[in-house]
């Protein structure tokens, strides 16, 4: 330890020169660790920088308009591919994706542009953009004899893929809950639902689309059926999903699932297709879709849940899982 008195142990007094020199000692003593500490610092926060940076390069792709597009990549094996609907994200996909992943398949589910933890771009909130953003994902990370699983827009957006980019890359596919042929009702569609319905949408997003979203997800799970057990955790959940997406995806995806007519995707879809859809969907009424698109699609099997909401992945996620999973071995 410095003697700070000046003295010696045995009492002597240093010289000046030798005073000077345990000065210096101390000083530099003192500043070493305070040096060696922010150069650390310095290059402990230029690893993070470089490291997150890394992560965020793993964990999205960049399209050809600039956007980006994060996804989640679980386990390995035959890669299955999930497209989530409006307005939530790939987390809607979880029950799935680590049932699946925990039993020899590889899992990818992305945040549709707008939603989630991809970009906000003012435009390409449409059926096609969404698709031609699915296959950059494939692409880019190499997927063949990939199996396609969509849920409502999602299931859209598996179609409308599979009718741009063809089945080179594609296995099988599955629509959940899916809003194809056509949601909006028409002349050749009268089955399906007034335009009115989705103006009203539109209307209550603009409002308030905080509480209209907790306000949706009570008939997105049918809890506001008599016998409903509600859980306020999966509301809660929908809400945040909801929430992370951007307005111009919250407001323009409603157009593009409601009022795009996907009669000749369907005609595309050549690979074996499951559609699995609940008779109790109040968001997408199975009558004008899975029951219409199953008549329509070349090599279409058709399950339907009795009584199952339009969130049947997460009301029926065991059943979903294992059906989902001998599709897949079938």
């Amino acid at each position: 330890m410095p003697n700070i008195a000046g003295c010696n142990e045995s009492g002597n007094v240093i010289s000046r020169r030798n005073a000077l020199i345990g000065g210096a000692a101390m000083v530099a003593a003192t500043l070493l660790p305070a040096m060696t500490f922010a150069a650390g610092r310095k290059a402990e926060h230029g690893a993070s920088t470089k490291g997150a940076q890394r992560r965020r390069s793993v964990n999205t792709i960049t399209t050809k308009d600039g956007t980006q597009i994060y996804y989640k990549d679980w386990g390995k094996g035959q890669p299955v591919v999930f497209s989530h609907g409006w307005p939530l994200s790939s987390d809607a996909w979880e029950d799935q994706m680590f049932h699946l992943a925990s039993r020899g398949y590889r899992c990818i589910a992305h945040d549709r542009r707008g939603h989630g933890r991809s970009s906000q771009p003012w435009t390409g909130n449409d059926m096609d953009t969404y698709a031609d953003d699915l296959a950059a994902l494939v692409e880019t990370l190499g997927l063949k004899d990939a199996v396609h699983v969509g849920h409502s827009t999602g299931g859209g957006e598996v179609a409308r893929y599979i009718a741009r980019h063809g089945t080179k890359r594609v296995a099988k596919a599955v629509l959940i809950g899916a809003i194809p042929p056509l949601m909006l009702k028409t002349p050749n569609n009268p089955d399906g639902l007034s335009i009115e319905v989705f103006d009203d949408i539109r209307s209550k997003v603009l409002a308030d689309r905080s509480q209209f979203f907790k306000d949706l997800s009570m008939p997105f799970y049918g809890y506001n059926k008599p016998d409903a057990k509600v859980s306020e955790g999966v509301r809660d959940s929908f809400w945040l999903q909801g929430m992370m997406a951007g307005f111009p995806a919250a407001y323009y995806c409603i157009k593009a699932f409601s009022e795009t007519d996907q009669t000749e995707d369907l005609k595309k879809m050549t690979v074996p297709t499951l559609f699995i859809h609940g008779d109790g969907d109040q968001i997408v009424p199975i009558g004008a879709s899975a029951q219409a698109a199953a008549k329509i699609a070349p090599k279409a099997q058709l399950m339907v849940y009795a009584g199952a909401s339009h969130g049947l992945c997460t009301t029926h996620k065991d059943k979903v899982n294992s059906d989902l999973l001998a599709f897949l071995k079938a």
